[in-house]
């Protein structure tokens, strides 16, 4: 599925649509219409019918029989539940890395972190659009440097599903500071081939955002 969805027609539209979800353009119960969204890509109703019904698959559209298809979303109970189950795997990739990254990889990291101390330092004051893609940038690395595909899939997908909390949740200056931090000493301990503190530590990171998010609103309830 994974081939299909990234080389097929149908593939690259499902990716377009499920950024859109994800990221906010599309709300919750809004009518997804096949012929608008065909021409704003510029393909036909085929492609788009069937991105849909993968969608569908994945739990963020409702097709509804001669109704349409409908966003569902992610819900605070999803987002939380996603979370708890990477506050598990982040470490075990935090490990891995430890023990397979490369010298590349250690870069730009290293890299991902400076940036973000530099958008901490800008005397105009920081920007959480920017601070949360460095944030991204550094956990797609990690992710990349487990040296497993398969863990790198299925947190990468984690991360698409919270995306828009993953930018609120790095948007107070208190809490970006700390994550930067935190970022610095999981780096620290793979630099390290501390596999058991990369572990601990990236764990840890991910626990300091549930309970952010927990004052936002977001829980398992």
């Amino acid at each position: 599925m994974e081939e299909y969805q990234d080389h097929s027609l149908g593939g690259r539209v499902f990716q377009k649509i499920r950024e859109d979800i994800l990221n906010g353009k599309y709300k919750e119960n809004d009518e997804l219409r096949e012929n608008t969204i065909g021409k704003e890509l510029g393909v036909s109703r085929t492609p788009v019918r069937e991105a849909l019904r993968q969608l569908e698959l994945e739990g963020l559209v409702t097709i509804i029989p001669n109704r349409g298809a409908y966003v569902t979303g992610i819900s605070n109970k999803d987002i939380w539940d996603i979370y708890v189950m990477r506050s598990m795997l982040e470490g075990l990739c935090a490990r891995w890395a430890a023990e397979h990254i490369t010298d590349e990889q250690l870069d730009e990291l290293e890299e991902a972190i400076l940036l973000s101390e530099f958008q901490m330092k800008k005397e105009s004051g920081f920007s959480p659009e920017q601070v949360a893609a460095l944030d991204s940038k550094f956990h797609s690395v990690l992710y990349e440097a487990s040296g497993s595909r398969m863990l790198s899939r299925v947190l990468a997908d984690f991360h698409n599903y919270v995306q828009m909390a993953r930018k609120t949740s790095v948007v107070s200056e208190e809490r970006a500071r700390k994550s930067i931090r935190e970022h610095r000493q999981i780096l620290r301990a793979i630099h390290d081939r501390d596999a058991e503190m990369a572990e601990q530590l990236a764990n840890e990171h991910i626990i300091h955002v549930m309970q952010n998010l927990k004052k936002q609103g977001i829980n398992e309830n």
